[in-house]
């Protein structure tokens, strides 16, 4: 697969998101060892996971022990793959998500990441999500103590704002490497952001890169333009989509999740294909 940066990290262009293996819905647990492996067979080197991705309050980092897990019992070499993780959200196990940004729990989150991990130090740490009773600073604090420790190797912020992503950067001594928003079609309010990204060098990560669609044929149906580029290249819409947004920057590395080695087996093929200037503006406009 084609490469991509995070800091000073190479990765594969598309990364795996973990997320749908592990909360409402998610398949057992033999299909999301499957779906890993087959990511890893596609040349996917970057996996992001979070310590909040999971069903019940009693299974804290279901997700982070199913990549490790993955990652254990495949066949090949799995040394050059970044597992990213994040801390800072919580899922009480009543079907909400909340927040703790204090220094405190981000500390005993990066513990428990760790050991789950089975790793001495965590490849990419981000912050997953801001906590309005904390303050920022405090928050992306810790992170900048962390990697000053060991703990981690990489930081990076997620759901973040313009003037987020500058207090990150100035807080990590221009060691913030990645920033993670959601962002797809049907969701482009983070145009800012990828643009600041790209203008300071970071890797913009797009979570639910395919807007939250992620059944064949339901993304052309609602953007006709992405059908008939798909269709041209006789592709899933799917990977037309992750191409186009390759295509805006080249600090782009979309993350979709997947709970089917289908899914991600033709997710991984995005970087190789190529649209026309032509196509590319006429997705742009549309989206």
């Amino acid at each position: 697969m084609k490469q991509r940066s995070i800091g000073n990290v190479q990765v594969g262009a598309i990364g795996l998101g973990g997320m749908p293996m592990s909360i409402e819905g998610r398949p057992d647990t033999d299909r999301s060892v499957r779906t890993v492996h087959a990511a890893l067979e596609a040349g996917v080197t970057l996996i992001d996971t979070a310590d909040a991705y999971h069903l019940h309050a009693d299974e804290v980092g279901h997700n982070e022990s199913l990549i490790a897990q993955a990652l254990a019992s495949w066949g090949g070499d799995t040394s050059g793959v970044l597992v990213a993780t994040k801390g800072g959200h919580l899922r009480p196990g009543d079907g909400s998500w909340t927040v703790d940004g204090s220094p405190a729990h981000l500390r005993e989150a990066v513990e428990g990441s760790l050991k789950r991990l089975g790793v001495d130090a965590i490849g990419l740490y981000q912050f997953h999500r801001p906590d309005p009773e904390v303050p920022y600073a405090d928050s992306v604090g810790t992170l900048r103590e962390l990697l000053d420790e060991g703990k981690i190797r990489l930081a990076g912020i997620s759901n973040a704002t313009v003037e987020q992503i500058r207090q990150a950067q100035e807080i990590l001594g221009g060691r913030l490497v990645s920033v993670q928003n959601q962002f797809s079609p049907a969701f482009r309010s983070s145009e800012d952001e990828l643009r600041l990204c790209d203008e300071l060098g970071i890797a913009f990560l797009p979570w639910s890169p395919l807007g939250g669609i992620a059944k064949a044929g339901e993304l052309g149906s609602r953007f006709a333009e992405f059908a008939q580029v798909a269709e041209a290249h006789g592709v899933s819409p799917q990977r037309v989509t992750l191409a186009w947004m390759l295509a805006k920057s080249e600090h782009v590395i979309p993350i979709p999740g997947a709970s089917r080695p289908e899914s991600i087996t033709d997710s991984a093929q995005a970087p190789e294909l190529t649209l026309t200037d032509e196509e590319f503006t006429r997705l742009d406009r549309a989206a």
